[in-house]
């Protein structure tokens, strides 16, 4: 039996833009969680290291340029899941179309991996 997971696109991202990056995945219910700060890592800069150092060496020199960007995973919101059933096709192209935005500024591949559940804080309101 397969363990709970997110499916999740791992990236490099230009620092100059992450908020920015941020936003953008936000308005499409996509959540970007830089792997140091990321609620399931618990030794942030080492798994920062592992993540960028296979994702720059798998490429083979052709994403020097983002050896200092970060890390992250870019999620996908409780829009896009309905039960048990697979992300829609929709949810990917939402996600490739915000990231190809930043093209400039962003290194992926057109794939999903995936990680432990991350869960999302749930904002409460008093009644």
């Amino acid at each position: 039996m397969r363990r709970p997971h997110e499916n999740v696109a791992t990236v490099l991202v230009d620092p100059a833009v992450l908020e920015d990056l941020e936003l953008a995945l936000m308005s499409s219910d996509l959540h970007l969680w830089p792997v140091r700060t990321a609620p399931i890592v618990l030794d942030g800069r080492r798994r920062e290291f592992q993540v960028r150092r296979q994702l720059l060496t798998s490429q083979r020199g052709e994403w020097d340029d983002a050896a200092a960007w970060v890390p992250a995973w870019v999620g996908f919101g409780d829009r896009w899941h309905h039960g048990d059933e697979p992300l829609p096709w929709s949810a990917h192209q939402a996600l490739w179309a915000t990231l190809d935005r930043y093209a400039a500024h962003v290194r992926f591949q057109r794939r999903l991996g995936g990680v432990p559940p991350m869960r999302v804080p749930v904002e409460r309101h008093a009644s």
